[in-house]
């Protein structure tokens, strides 16, 4: 559809997949695109795919990202006639609406009185009870006092939830099941609201056991036309975010998603909503909903709504925008198949999610039939410390729910990423795990069963397949690398082939043998090269039976192996000491055998008490330091808050003892690895 009306051109006030993902849909369009960028985003993919890009200042989002009249700035120079703002960053703030529509732009979203009424959860939850919308039991009261919401608290009952009014995403939400942690989380939520929001009003809620988190995508025109587009299951979550979403959901039967359908139209015409946004309800165990809280913009999952449903809702948002009437009626909305969508980030799961900072050195998507990955980045770009650590969002269809799990596994088992820490494994024992097959989700899923478990990973056994990859990679890598030795090389060439290496190689009859440590157990390799086949090896681990194996080394770091006429894929990469393999959707990193450290071997049962420094996990700001030199500490206290991608971390003391020296004060920028504290 060509409309008269339509935008010559659109700035994206944003970066990452979603910035990329917006393009995609203006370029179809035939709507040239405005980037902006941070300097830690100066090559980034979505910079290249625009059509202009204009730098906007320093990485930290308050310096570019989050400078209105920055881009507003760049909206005029580039000739913009309007702003999609993706989600995140501005997209729910409404003096940014409020300055653009002043600017003569057009923003893409709602207008401001509905977003700034909706963006207060307070505010939301009595719009939703005055449309006769069932809301959670709790305090959404004004007075903010400590006494008072401590009092509020115990008239609740424990246990139950904090939460930011701003707030979203799970940030300045905190739960508390007893009362004597109540104004210690209390504080904690206060101060994350501040940072992410700049607004530190709470409210408290009772705390519904093993929830599902169902939220209704709506559309409204500013001719008074709203619809419906179905629900969103987003149950699986991590820190109170979702990592796994999908539609429809196997907990609704028709009448109840028809119900709550209704009612998510009911408290957008009350809120005068127009455009793209969705409400979240809480559905418990004998499946009665309450309304939680709207999103006032494009959801990071709106791609399953997409699939199930064939429209491209950033195409229909343009079109609101641009004063166009829905051109769809409820009855029209046709849902087909099953869509699946999961968040891959730069994370560690078994460290309570850790994001992980560092250089894609290889990122590769899976393809295929039902399959869509939206992201941002590409092998070679990096993961900073300022920004969301999500990599990618991969997506499924199909025709029904077993269908699109199976497509889901399958996806995640030809993916590969190196260079940072990721959450694909946890994904791929979610996509595998019975009690997700069943459709038997809720929001503490994952502790439930125990799939975060450091112990349930420590158990996981190691493929032979994952130990041959390793060390046939190792091989073949040292034998091409001294193949091409010339004389002003020569050494440093030399110095890389495991075949000249004493290292873990031991002599075995005409084999060679590689050591490597898998989670405190120790794994042997045994090699010997075929003469007349360069790709054929005789392999032994341990005292199994040997057998011949083919390795073919291909691009992107693809180890191929043969047994026989049956083909394993496996990508490897050397990582420092190790060697990282992955294969069918899980990581494995093989520490290569070092010579023995006889001082720490006398040493390891004390270990833990020798720790005198504690280093920063990664690079972030200082928010609270709870100690001074010379305080006796606890095992386990917490000693410093440091905040980084948007969560706060802890930093706790590993025994009790003494505080020798605090190296930073609050609101000190410190780089990962930095000595926050040293103990005596």
């Amino acid at each position: 559809m060509v409309l008269k009306n339509m935008f010559r051109k659109i700035l994206i006030a944003n970066r990452g997949e979603i910035a990329v993902r917006i393009m995609a849909t203006c370029r179809e369009m035939g709507i040239p695109t405005v980037a902006v960028y941070s300097e830690a985003d100066r090559h980034a993919r979505h910079v290249r795919e625009a059509d202009e890009a204009y730098f906007i200042g320093p990485a930290p989002a308050a310096q570019s990202y989050l400078r209105i009249d920055t881009i507003l700035d760049v909206a005029k120079k580039s000739g913009a006639e309007a702003i999609h703002p993706g989600y995140g960053f501005l997209s729910e703030n409404a003096d940014f609406v409020e300055a653009c529509e002043r600017a003569g732009i057009v923003f893409i979203g709602p207008p401001a009185a509905a977003m700034r009424l909706m963006g207060s959860k307070i505010a939301a939850k009595q719009l939703a009870q005055s449309v006769g919308a069932p809301t959670v039991p709790g305090y959404m009261g004004e007075h903010q006092d400590d006494e008072t919401l401590m009092s509020q608290a115990e008239r609740i009952g424990f246990p139950l939830l904090i939460k930011a009014s701003a707030g979203g995403g799970g940030k300045g939400m905190r739960e508390v099941h007893e009362a004597n942690n109540f104004l210690e989380q209390l504080a904690g939520a206060r101060r994350e609201a501040k940072a992410a929001f700049g607004d530190e009003t709470v409210f408290l809620e009772r705390l519904i056991q093993q929830p599902r988190h169902v939220e209704i995508q709506i559309l409204g025109d500013n001719y008074g036309n709203l619809i419906s587009l179905g629900e969103r299951e987003c149950s699986i979550q991590r820190r109170h975010q979702k990592i796994v979403e999908e539609s429809p959901s196997v907990a609704l039967t028709p009448a109840l998603r028809a119900e709550m359908g209704a009612a998510a139209v009911r408290i957008a015409k009350a809120a005068g909503y127009v455009n793209a946004g969705t409400m979240e309800f809480m559905l418990d165990v004998d499946k009665r909903f309450y309304f939680l809280e709207m999103n006032t913009r494009l959801q990071v999952e709106h791609p399953v709504t997409e699939c199930v449903t064939g429209l491209d809702l950033v195409r229909h948002q343009i079109y609101i925008a641009a004063g166009e009437p829905l051109s769809l009626a409820q009855d029209q909305i046709l849902h087909r198949g099953h869509a699946i969508e999961v968040r891959i980030y730069a994370e560690d799961p078994e460290h309570d999610f850790l994001p992980s900072t560092g250089t894609i050195t290889l990122f590769v998507p899976p393809q295929g039939p039902g399959i869509r990955v939206d992201s941002g980045i590409e092998s070679g770009d990096e993961i900073t410390q300022y920004y969301d650590p999500m990599i990618a969002k991969l997506i499924v269809y199909g025709e029904d729910r077993p269908a699109a799990i199976a497509r889901l596994q399958r996806a995640l088992e030809e993916s590969a990423i190196f260079g940072v820490i990721t959450n694909v494994s946890l994904l791929h024992d979610i996509a595998v795990h019975p009690a997700f097959r069943e459709g038997l989700t809720h929001t503490n899923f994952l502790n439930e069963y125990k799939l975060l478990s450091s112990e349930a990973r420590a158990d996981v056994s190691l493929p032979n397949n994952a130990l041959l990859a390793a060390a046939l990679y190792e091989v073949t890598k040292g034998i091409e690398t001294a193949s091409l030795s010339d004389g002003h090389n020569q050494q440093s060439r030399a110095s890389r082939n495991p075949w000249q290496l004493l290292g873990p190689w031991r002599i075995v009859g005409e084999a060679r043998t590689l050591t490597y440590r898998y989670h405190e157990r120790e794994y042997k390799v045994a090699l010997r090269r075929s003469a007349e086949d360069t790709e054929l090896w005789n392999v032994q681990i341990d005292s199994q039976t040997a057998e011949n194996i083919t390795c073919t080394i291909g691009n992107d770091d693809l180890v191929l192996l043969k047994h026989g006429v049956a083909q394993v894929r496996t990508y490897v990469q050397e990582q420092k000491d190790e060697i990282q393999v992955i294969l069918g959707g899980q990581s494995y990193s093989l520490e290569r055998r070092q010579a023995p450290d006889v001082d720490a071997a006398a040493h390891k049962h004390s270990a833990t008490h020798s720790q005198k420094t504690l280093t920063a996990p990664m690079a972030g700001t200082i928010v609270k330091v709870q100690v001074h030199p010379g305080d006796t500490v606890q095992a386990h206290q917490v000693l410093v808050i440091l905040s980084a991608m948007k969560m706060e971390h802890t930093i706790t003391a590993p025994y009790t003892g003494k505080v020798r020296r605090v190296n930073y004060q609050e609101e000190a920028v410190v780089k990962g690895g930095a000595v926050i504290v040293e103990m005596e």
